[in-house]
C-alpha cells in the first residue's frame, strides 16, 4: 500500500481529522505525528495536504427543519407501548407519557449527517444523550428533562446552519 493510500485510510478511521481537513484547520505536520503510519513525517504531512485539497469544502446546508420539544418521554418495550412512540430502535422505544425524559424533534428536510453534527455539539457541551435517531424527514434526540431547553437550542443551531 502506498504512503498516500495508508494516509487516507488512517484519516478515514478518524472522523474528527477528516472533518478538520475538510474545514481547512489542520496543522499537517502535527497531524502526521498522530498517525500510526510508517514513513517520514514530512511525507505523511504532504500526503495529508494533498488529500485535503481533493476533499469537498465543508459547506453549510440550508434546512427548513422545525424544531420542537416534547416532555414526558420514557423508555418502553415497543410491544407494550400504549402511548405514541417518538423513537424506536430494535425492541426499545421512547413513548409519550411514559417518563420524565425530553425529546427534541426536528422535522423537515434533513440529511443523516445532521445527527452527527448534533451529537458532536452535544458531546462538546458535555450533554448526556439517552437515545437518538434520524431519517431524511426527522431527527430525534432524547435527553434528561433538565437538558431539554439547551439541547433544543443546540439542535436548532445545528440543523439550521
Amino acid at each position: 500500500m502506498s504512503l498516500a493510500a495508508a494516509t487516507r485510510d488512517a484519516v478515514r478511521e478518524r472522523p474528527f481529522l477528516y472533518d478538520a481537513l475538510r474545514a481547512g484547520v489542520v496543522n499537517y505536520t502535527a497531524a502526521a505525528r498522530t498517525l500510526d503510519i510508517e514513513g517520514e513525517e514530512e511525507a505523511i504531512a504532504t500526503a495529508l495536504r494533498r488529500f485535503a485539497e481533493e476533499l469537498p469544502a465543508d459547506s453549510p446546508h440550508d434546512s427548513d427543519a422545525r424544531v420542537s420539544m416534547q416532555s414526558g418521554l420514557g423508555r418502553v418495550e415497543s410491544s407494550d407501548a400504549e402511548s405514541a412512540i417518538v423513537l424506536e430502535v430494535a425492541d426499545t422505544a421512547f413513548a409519550e407519557d411514559a417518563g420524565s425524559l425530553t425529546g427534541i424533534i426536528a422535522s423537515g428536510a434533513l440529511a443523516p449527517e445532521a445527527l452527527g453534527e448534533v451529537l458532536g455539539r452535544l458531546r462538546a457541551a458535555d450533554v448526556s444523550v439517552d437515545a437518538a435517531g434520524v431519517t431524511d424527514a426527522a431527527l430525534v434526540v432524547v435527553v434528561s428533562r433538565r437538558a431539554g431547553p439547551d439541547v433544543l437550542r443546540t439542535v436548532e443551531a445545528a440543523v439550521q446552519k
